[in-house]
């Protein structure tokens, strides 16, 4: 039997996956990730599995130069990072073919801060809210506790602006340590320039110690938790640096669906370096890195995925500080 008459046999059983869905609400997406990962009482709802750590950032000249904001002075700024995998999961396997998560909030001079919110792919996995949310319940375990493929694979179908993590996670190994990750903010921000109107612009960071994958032999043996100690290692040998880049958009580029890679080629500026020196401890229990709270010069974009993080992420807080 072809694929096709399975696939549309599928779409027939499942007919909400191409109808319009109703607006997504914040403790929908809190319902989704205990339904797919379980009870976890006083973790994370996303990115349940992970390591504090801490450092700094310091502001390029070029930045400092460009833009108008305290985050980009050129003094040291301490940070509190946290490296994670994804999901709700806190014992999920360190091979996982999953996003790896970067977080990390600055504290500037007068005490206010900046935080930022990154994944290893260059794409998030859903356009909107109300697309990663069908995808969450697409994906959810049925009686054998199992999610089912042919279901994931329906809504994909209809929903094209899924399918670009999901290629990108199956064509790279997963990464060998989170020292050796490029995370990308994924969103747009508004950037405050010292010449001229606010710039449309997104970011990634760069690991100087390259991007390096698990070996077939790796993902063969199936480790289920050496990322911490790789790091912890890593950090033993001397601190760990990312150079954040800053990408311009051009006129054409989409600002507010994060599915969708801006094409290369678009200018580009060094904005810093964030330094790693240290982790492990419980530093980051209390901190929500809500990537909406920002450094004067700088503001969210209109991108629907940014601004639903928000109230998603103050519901797991509340949650986490609860027990529950």
């Amino acid at each position: 039997m072809s694929p096709r008459p399975l696939l549309l046999s599928t779409l027939l059983i499942f007919p909400a996956f191409t109808l319009r869905a109703a607006p997504a609400q914040p403790g929908d997406f809190i319902e989704a990730f205990q339904g797919q990962f379980g009870e976890h009482p006083g973790e994370r709802k996303g990115h349940a599995k992970g390591i504090c750590a801490a450092g700094d950032f310091t502001a390029s000249p070029a930045a400092k130069a460009h833009f108008r904001t305290p985050l980009y002075s050129g003094r040291v700024i301490p940070a509190r990072i946290r490296f994670s995998m994804a999901g709700g999961n806190p014992a999920v396997p360190d091979y996982t073919r999953s996003p790896r998560g970067l977080a990390a909030q600055f504290t500037l001079p007068d005490g206010s801060v900046h935080n930022i919110a990154a994944l290893s792919t260059p794409v998030f996995g859903a356009r909107d809210p109300e697309s990663f949310l069908g995808l969450l319940r697409a994906s959810l375990p049925g009686s054998d506790g199992k999610p089912d493929p042919v279901r994931i694979q329906a809504y994909r179908e209809a929903h094209p602006d899924t399918r670009a993590q999901a290629e990108w996670l199956s064509h790279n190994a997963p990464p060998r340590s989170y020292a050796s990750v490029a995370y990308h903010g994924l969103h747009t921000f508004l950037a405050d320039r010292r010449m001229g109107k606010a710039a449309p612009i997104r970011w990634h960071l760069e690991p100087r110690d390259g991007v390096q994958g698990l070996s077939d032999a790796e993902i063969a043996a199936r480790p289920a938790d050496f990322l911490n100690r790789r790091l912890e290692e890593r950090l033993a040998q001397g601190p760990v640096h990312f150079d954040w880049i800053i990408t311009f958009a051009d006129p054409d580029d989409p600002l507010h669906d994060p599915s969708v890679a801006w094409p290369a080629g678009r200018k580009q500026i060094r904005a810093g370096t964030l330094r790693i020196t240290q982790a492990g401890g419980n530093a980051c229990s209390g901190i929500n890195f809500d990537p909406n709270i920002l450094s004067p010069g700088f503001a969210a974009s209109d991108d629907p995925i940014l601004r639903m993080r928000s109230p998603v992420y103050a519901i797991s807080l509340g949650k986490r500080l609860s027990g529950q």
